[in-house]
C-alpha cells in the first residue's frame, strides 16, 4: 500500500505564493511521473503540472510562468511552488502518481487526500 501525504495549502492574498509538498510512502519498486491536479467547486479535476522521473516537466497553460514543479527522487517527494497566485487558482489540489510493485511488477495509481488552496483578499 502506498500513501501520498500532502501539505502546504492555505489562504493567501492575490499575488502571493504557496508551496505544496507531497511525499509518497510505502513499499514499491519504482515510482513514475508525479503530478499535481486541482479541482475547483463545480469544475472538473484538471492537470496543473507533471514531472517525470527524469525531471521533464509540463504545465497547464493557465499556470505556465507562475508555478514550478520539482521532485526529489531520493525522498519520493514532489513540490509545487506557486507564485503570483490568482483567485482563479482557488481549488483543492491533489497529488497523483503511479508506482510499480516489487511482486509481479504491477502498476497502481494513487491520489493524495487533497489540500485546499484559497486565493482571496
Amino acid at each position: 500500500q502506498v500513501q501520498l501525504v500532502e501539505s502546504g495549502g492555505g489562504l493567501v492574498q492575490p499575488g502571493g505564493s504557496l508551496r505544496l509538498s507531497c511525499a509518497a510512502s510505502g513499499s514499491f519498486f519504482s515510482i513514475f511521473s508525479m503530478a499535481w491536479y486541482r479541482q475547483a467547486p463545480g469544475k472538473q479535476r484538471e492537470l496543473v503540472a507533471i514531472v517525470t522521473s527524469e525531471g521533464s516537466t509540463n504545465y497547464a497553460d493557465s499556470v505556465k510562468g507562475r508555478f514550478v514543479i520539482s521532485r526529489d527522487n531520493a525522498k519520493n517527494m514532489v513540490t509545487l511552488q506557486m507564485n503570483s497566485l490568482k483567485p482563479d487558482d482557488t481549488a483543492v489540489y491533489y497529488c497523483n502518481t503511479s508506482v510499480r510493485t516489487f511482486v509481479g511488477g504491477r502498476i497502481f495509481n494513487y491520489w493524495g487526500q487533497g489540500t485546499q488552496v484559497t486565493v482571496s483578499s
